[in-house]
């Protein structure tokens, strides 16, 4: 008999009625099913948590408005009952085998507590969505990496365990709506938190905040907020400095199923997509 970890999909959304659907549509037909979706409806005023709900998905509400804010609540409300915490956009449009692919690689290395991935986005000219991928997203994984030593953290196209997010939860700087929620995530991890980059696994994600040249402008002036509202968390000597101190104590926790980490495949029937 075959087991797997438990696996809760959080999805912040504002107003993004229609792109939302399209997501829950996806998910609904994946290869293997999440155990839960949790949307956070981030103070809406369209139809998104009637379009949740159709589809199955728990919503939760966050009145504090901002990516941080909403994806925060997610995840805290992801850690009653799952192992890995998956996270999607609402226009994100998951291939139908992604939690698949999360769902091997945790199971193949117990050492991995943060799985992300690259960006196909759809919606632009093909130059946009050829600049958005290998500039935008693609730089990001490239140059986060020369920086802090680990990949940057996609936020539209990641999963982690639950013990990642609850030694950071802390941390983060979750109640401000000015930064990138994502890579103040990268920020605060460490190498011995097992960051890797799969270039496989690819999200279709919409291309609209890349079609304007403000919104690209806004978005590539949040990563200096990001680095400045965390400073100096992200400077590469405090780095070193944490990751020497993590070497000399005792060995961090590391994720490998025990007993009450799993369950049978058989008992794993999802409520979501039913």
């Amino acid at each position: 008999m075959s087991l797997a970890p438990r696996v809760t999909v959080v999805i912040p959304c504002r107003d993004d009625a229609d792109f939302l659907e399209a997501c829950l549509a996806a998910l609904a037909v994946q290869e293997h099913p999440p155990q839960r979706v949790v949307v956070v409806d981030n103070a809406s005023s369209d139809a998104s948590a009637e379009v949740a709900r159709r589809y199955g998905a728990d919503v939760v509400e966050e009145a504090r408005i901002g990516i941080w804010p909403a994806a925060a609540r997610g995840y805290d409300e992801a850690l009653d009952g799952a192992d890995i915490i998956a996270r999607l956009d609402a226009d994100s449009r998951p291939h139908p085998d992604w939690i698949a692919r999360i769902v091997r690689a945790f199971v193949a290395d117990p050492a991995l507590g943060v799985l992300t991935g690259g960006a196909e986005f759809y919606g632009g000219s093909a130059l946009t969505n050829y600049l958005g991928e290998r500039w935008y997203v693609g730089g990001g994984h490239y140059w986060v990496k020369k920086w802090l030593g680990i990949p940057l953290v996609f936020g539209s196209n990641f999963a982690m365990h639950v013990r990642v997010w609850e030694r950071v939860r802390g941390t983060v700087d979750r109640d401000n709506a000015r930064i990138h929620d994502d890579l103040d995530l990268t920020i605060r991890l460490r190498r011995a938190d097992g960051v890797r980059y799969d270039p496989q696994l690819r999200m279709p994600v919409s291309a609209r905040p890349l079609q304007t040249v403000g919104g690209l402008s806004r978005r590539v002036y949040k990563v200096a907020t990001t680095f400045a509202a965390s400073w100096p968390e992200g400077a590469a000597w405090r780095r070193r400095a944490g990751e020497h101190a993590m070497t000399d104590a005792s060995p961090p926790a590391r994720w490998s199923p025990g007993p009450d980490d799993w369950a049978p495949d058989d008992d794993l029937t999802p409520e979501f997509g039913r």
